[in-house]
């Protein structure tokens, strides 16, 4: 693998300090983009087939898969090199939908109904490819796109607002739990940011009230593609649309069939870059920052701080704060694979969860660039926040000495992790924890950074076979330790204090 993109920041302090790793995760094919895999749908024959006994027989589904694949050459054809990624992505998605749906028996099911829904499925993607390689070069954003998942058609409405007719409908399998669904609608407006942004339109029947909060969504050409990012539904209100599963509706669509130029509108069809190469991506999380205009402006903001920070620290905190980075950057590539099929969700982890996998790695990048913008490298002694790429902790002085609450994560176990909660005082220069045990709690500066639980280390070494309950200072697991460096850092809101999300 080449040298990853999503490592160029750290360029500027290799001269300085120790050579850069050459990919963002050396260890596994996992977080590879999925633009880089093959596009050719096995449906029969061979042991990569996804159908398999009597089903294949007559020979339809291959020359099915064959027109599949003919039609998603000639539509990459005419994409632009930035956007091939995403379709071949949108391709690849397409395909995993078919092999888990394949996996629940459909296409041998039976039940005539679920054969015909699967043959549909693939009749559906055949039309889908075929109009999109006739939409390239659409302006604006009036019409019909789609995407693996469904469609989204754009009309105009009054005072320069346009309304979205969302249909989606996945089917991983014939249950009602391996299928999600939408049909919904929504009216937005130009913002001063780029993006039309709105709400969800309440289809309200008999005796129903509005929601307290209409469920925000928004949307914005990024190229030859759409972006739409749909917001988190809050369950305590349950402002969720009727009929509705909204997690797929955050995707890039693809303009679908010629456009009626009669129908044109002059919305910006700019394509905002990341600071790498979006005809190249190395990791599915570049694919998803391409996609995405606020990610790939969050990604030259996040580099832009990065390079205005490293020369304003002292060694000891750049090579700490370089080694932080790295660990950041592989968290990176693999937090959003591991949200687009979050293990949590047991009865429906196949499933593409777009908006979550989405919405985690914009939390992510924001949080960095609030430590890198926020870096707070002047702070004398040890109030304050303090944040790494696997923990934080806060202290602050009470009338009794100092308190600190925190945690540390295990990046994609969310059940894992170290909880910090200590207090004590400082002591000729040295916080002393209040607690009286082999392996206290500790917090200690050096230059600019924290390090918090020094010693856990050591002790989590030979902590498995301990059957000291006082040593154990994690979940799970007795040998994980609790140390951690972290780094000054002003309070943002975009930095989770409440632990809502790791």
């Amino acid at each position: 693998m080449s040298a990853s993109p999503r490592l160029a920041m750290l360029a500027v302090a290799a001269a300085l300090l120790v050579p850069v790793a050459a990919s963002a995760s050396d260890d596994s094919d996992t977080d590879a983009a999925f633009s880089s895999a093959p596009t050719a749908l096995h449906l029969c024959g061979g042991d990569e087939a996804v159908i398999k006994g009597d089903a294949c027989k007559d020979g339809s589904y291959s020359q099915t898969a064959a027109k599949l694949d003919a039609a998603l050459q000639r539509a990459l054809a005419k994409a632009p090199a930035n956007i091939r990624p995403l379709l071949k992505r949108d391709q690849y998605w397409f395909a995993e939908t078919i092999q888990h749906a394949a996996e629940n028996d459909i296409p041998q099911s039976n039940n005539p109904a679920d054969r015909e829904a699967f043959a549909r499925m693939l009749s559906q993607r055949l039309t889908t490819l075929e109009e999109v390689g006739d939409g390239f070069g659409r302006a604006g954003v009036l019409g019909k796109w789609e995407d693996a998942f469904g469609s989204v058609t754009i009309t105009a409405a009054d005072s320069g607002a346009y309304r979205l007719a969302i249909k989606t409908d996945s089917g991983f399998g014939a249950d009602d739990d391996r299928r999600w669904r939408c049909q919904a609608s929504a009216l937005v407006t130009p913002a001063a940011d780029g993006w039309l942004k709105g709400a969800f339109t309440a289809e309200l029947g008999n005796g129903q009230k509005p929601p307290l909060k209409p469920l925000a969504i928004k949307m914005r050409r990024q190229g030859e593609s759409l972006r739409i990012v749909a917001a988190e539904p809050d369950w305590e209100h349950d402002n969720s649309p009727p009929s509705c599963a909204v997690q797929q509706v955050t995707a890039s669509y693809f303009a679908s069939g010629k456009q009626d130029t009669a129908a044109a509108d002059k919305i910006d069809a700019a394509f905002i870059r990341p600071t790498f190469d979006c005809a190249r991506p190395d990791m599915a999380s570049d694919e998803e920052i391409c996609s995405d205009p606020d990610l790939a402006e969050g990604d030259r903001r996040l580099n832009a701080a990065w390079k205005a920070l490293l020369p304003r620290l002292d060694e000891t905190t750049r090579r700490a704060l370089l080694d932080d980075q790295r660990n950041w950057v592989r968290q990176q590539a693999d937090l959003y694979p591991v949200s687009l099929h979050p293990g949590q969700d047991k009865m429906r982890y196949d499933l593409h969860h777009t908006q979550a996998a989405r919405n985690d790695l914009s939390k992510l990048q924001r949080e960095r660039i609030a430590l890198l913008e926020g870096f707070d490298e002047n702070r004398k002694g040890l109030a304050g926040l303090w944040l790494g790429y696997t923990a934080i902790i806060k202290i602050t002085v009470t009338k009794d000495g100092l308190e600190a609450k925190g945690w540390k994560w295990e990046q994609g176990d969310w059940k894992a992790g170290c909880d910090y909660e200590m207090d004590g005082d400082i002591v000729n220069g040295v916080f002393r924890s209040s607690e009286r045990r082999k392996n206290p709690d500790t917090l200690e500066r050096d230059h600019a950074t924290l390090i918090v639980n020094r010693l856990d280390d050591a002790f989590a070494k030979k902590r498995f076979d301990s059957s000291d309950p006082d040593e154990m200072k994690c979940r799970r697991s007795p040998d994980r330790s609790s140390t951690a460096r972290l780094f000054p850092v002003r309070p943002s809101p975009d930095i989770d204090e409440d632990g809502g999300w790791h």
